[in-house]
């Protein structure tokens, strides 16, 4: 007979799921995808969050409470003109503040349907900047909002305003991306880098090759937008459609954002491909 293993004396004998070295192997990546779907899923369902309103936008744009730091500490002309440019960015915080606060109050966050369900949960990527303004707001109001941060070698941290118990920390992107268009019943897109250029990009292409539903995607910030992306250009040169172009909106405050949303077919208490069309992401 042969001699049993004493225990803990062989690796290969550690229990698989205590085992680090194993499920941080290659060949378990695709259980490691499973997990970052499920437990997010998992804490969204107790909450009962069917649907969401996604907000995008850079990660540096200062709170106004940054900018009065930096006005303070300002002491040659130059550190002036800089909280002056960091003043002006500011005001975007400002209106993702007041959307997240507009959304919460009339989108049903605050207002589960019989069996608990909420719907028009502000969620965003859970960092500082347009993220945090957009969390602050429905924290403001005593809504739940959720936080999809990411693992960034500069360390990301969760900003204080999602709901903790919604707060959730991703290792790979594409997973994170999923949670953020799941539930996804609108989508309100803030000036923004590469990142933001990034999640645009990806739910206007899954908008227009159906692999979303047809749901209100709002762009915040005319001048900033126009500048950055010269969509006309795209017409000009024959790669969109004039008829893609109308799967979104320019709007400028918080206001014209929510109101497109309404008028583009938002509904309160109405979860995801409610109207039937469209396959979810």
């Amino acid at each position: 007979m042969p001699n049993r293993p004493r225990k803990n004396v062989y690796k290969s004998y550690q229990l698989a799921f205590e085992d680090d070295e194993f499920l941080h192997g290659d060949s378990m990546r695709g259980v490691r995808f499973l997990l970052e779907y499920q437990k997010p899923e998992e804490h969204m369902r107790a909450w009962g969050i069917r649907s969401t309103i996604v907000v995008f936008g850079s990660a540096r744009v200062p709170s106004p409470e940054q900018v009065e730091e930096l006005r303070a500490g300002a002491l040659s002309a130059a550190d002036k003109a800089e909280a002056e440019r960091m003043a002006q960015k500011a005001l975007w915080y400002d209106e993702a503040r007041r959307f997240g606060r507009l959304v919460s109050e009339n989108g049903g966050a605050l207002e589960p349907t019989a069996d608990g369900l909420r719907d028009n949960v502000i969620c965003s990527g859970g960092g500082p900047g347009i993220m945090e303004a957009a969390n602050r707001g429905a924290h403001e109001v005593g809504a739940p909002s959720v936080g999809l941060n990411i693992l960034l070698p500069h360390e990301q941290e969760p900003n204080r305003y999602s709901t903790p118990d919604l707060t959730f920390n991703f290792h790979y992107f594409h997973m994170r991306k999923f949670h953020l268009a799941k539930r996804a019943n609108a989508l309100a897109i803030f000036p923004g880098g590469f990142g933001t250029l990034d999640e645009c990009f990806e739910i206007l292409n899954l908008r227009i090759t159906n692999k979303a539903s047809p749901l209100p995607i709002v762009l915040v910030g005319r001048d900033y937008w126009r500048q950055i992306v010269n969509f006309d250009a795209l017409v000009e040169h024959g790669m969109v459609s004039t008829e893609e172009l109308v799967n979104f909106e320019m709007v400028d405050t918080a206001e014209q954002a929510w109101e497109a949303m309404l008028r583009r077919g938002l509904k309160r208490r109405q979860p995801p491909f409610a109207n039937g069309s469209g396959t979810p992401t």
